[in-house]
Formats: structure tokens, sequence, C-alpha cells
């Protein structure tokens, strides 16, 4: 999920060395299993098994020192972009990180909300390149970057609501399509939000620009109610992001009028998006309502 304000790459004190080896493991399914401090994957290939055992070394490859440069580059992912300086970093993923966040300048905004996403990114590109492989998914916390072979799809669930993740609707992509990331944010997940959306999920070209997304979109989707305790970001994590601004801690039962206009409030800000050609397609939930808008209508199936 998207991580503005919350502390997803530490410093290096804030966990044990056990925790900074690199754990791997095959899960049911033959899923691969990485996990490297904060940095918590769940890989799955389909192929042929000596392409899958290819791709997984790979992955496990390419995740040696990505944790560490993303904390060595903190000071710069942590603060918002200033249009006027460019940036010149000895990483990839901090790279990928920064002209993700430059396409939203003009929203408050910083590096950290790609974090997860971007990581996806770059694991799922030092694997999509072996032959034999029909698909991969890599799973950060619910934000996904996909590789699809020709003539192959993914069916991806959508969740409504981060506690309870259980899939209420999916979504077929197919290889002609270009969806390559999907990412959800909500105020009760590990991340702070701004806003009082449930889930509100993102289909995009790629990991990092769907974890951004998410996270403007599920601030946007507010109102005003008594109903809605706020606290400063410090209050709650003092390396946040997000500062002093005033973060969602509880959201009680809204009335229909307050649902109506937080959705509508995020929806436009998802509709112009769309309209920019930044994202393809949206699902926000908010306490048993949703919308859906954009890419694409004819393959959500909804269950009963």
């Amino acid at each position: 999920m998207s991580l503005i304000g919350f502390n997803a790459v530490p410093s290096t004190d804030d966990y044990p060395k056990s925790s900074w080896q690199i754990q791997r493991a095959i899960l049911s399914g033959n899923r691969l299993h990485l996990q490297h401090g904060p940095i918590n994957l769940v890989i799955k290939a389909n192929g042929d098994s000596s392409s899958i055992k290819k791709a997984y070394e790979l992955a496990s490859h390419r995740m040696e020192g990505m944790l560490q440069g993303l904390v060595d580059n903190l000071s710069t992912l942590r603060v918002p972009l200033n249009p006027r300086v460019e940036l010149s970093i000895d990483d990839v993923t901090s790279n990928h990180m920064i002209s993700t966040a430059r396409q939203f300048e003009d929203r408050f905004i910083t590096p950290m909300a790609a974090v997860a996403g971007a990581v996806a990114d770059k694991i799922l590109s030092s694997m999509r390149d072996v032959k034999g492989l029909d698909s991969i998914y890599v799973n950060n916390g619910g934000d996904i970057a996909l590789f699809i072979g020709h003539g192959k799809k993914m069916k991806i669930g959508i969740v409504p609501t981060l506690t309870a993740a259980e899939p209420v609707a999916s979504v077929d992509i197919t290889s002609g399509d270009k969806v390559r990331g999907i990412a959800t944010s909500g105020w009760d997940g590990h991340s702070l939000s701004l806003g009082i959306a449930d889930a509100v999920t993102v289909l995009a070209k790629n990991a990092a620009i769907a974890d951004i997304v998410a996270t403007l979109i599920a601030n946007e989707v507010n109102c005003d109610s008594d109903c809605i305790d706020r606290v400063q970001a410090l209050e709650i994590d003092p390396d946040s992001d997000l500062k002093e601004k005033l973060v969602t801690l509880k959201v009680g039962n809204l009335d229909e009028n307050e649902i109506s206009k937080a959705l509508a409030r995020g929806a436009r800000f998802a509709q112009k998006l769309i309209d920019d050609k930044k994202i393809f397609g949206v699902f926000i939930y908010l306490q048993g309502h949703n919308c859906s808008l954009g890419w694409p209508y004819q393959n959500i199936g909804v269950k009963a």
C-alpha cells in the first residue's frame, strides 16, 4: 500500500541486525517470499520450472543492496520535491521514486509515497526477461507489479477495506492491456492518510504510479464530520513526512450525505487523473458504498 507518512524505510538502528539479512522461503503454490527489514514481498512466477527457478534467483539477487540504497537516500526521499532542483542519486529504486513523484508535483507528495510500488517494479524488472515465463506478480504489501506474457491474463482481486482484505470484485488483465501496476490505500492501513477512504485501488502503467495515486485519491476522499478523529502526523510518527498535517485516526459511522460528499470529492480528482492519462482506472470504497471509474468496466466481476 501507499506509504506516504509511514516510516517504511527506517534507519538501520530501528531493526535488529538479524532482520537485515534477506529472508527467503518458498510458500504454497510455489510462491517466493522475500523479506528484508520492512520490505516484505510475495512473488509468483508462472511458466516452465527452470525459468521460474531462474527468475526467483534473479529476484533474490536484486534484493541485495536495495534496502540500503533507500536508507542512504532517506533525507531526500522524505521531503517534497523542488521543481527547480534536479536530483542525481546513485540508486535505481530511489530514482524511480523521484521520477514518479515529479509527475505529481502540483500536490503535496514526497517520493516516499512510491516506495512500495517502486520496490515491486524493480524486483519485477529483474525477472521479466527470463524466457519461458507466462506471467509474474510481485506483491509488496498490496502494491503489485505485473508481467503478463503474450496471450495470457491475470485476475486481480479488489478489496473494500484494508482490515478485512477479502476481495469483493475482480479484474481480468490481459497481455494486450496497459495495466502493469496496482496499488491500494486507505485510512486504516499501515500508512497514514489525510482522508477517510476504506480502500482506494488504482490501476496504472506501473506499481510506483499506482502507489502514489492511490495515496492521493485516498487523501481526497474526505469530508467534515464530528465522526472523524484526526491528529497531527508527528504525534503518531515523529519521522513522518506529513509533519503537522492532520491525519485520520478514527472514522465513525457517517451519514449518507457525508459519504456521498466524500466519494464525490475523491471521484472528481480520480476522473481528472484518468482524463490526464495518469492512470487507467480506480475503485473507491467507503462504509459500504463504492464507485468505479475508468478502465475496464466490462472486465469488472462483482461477487454476490
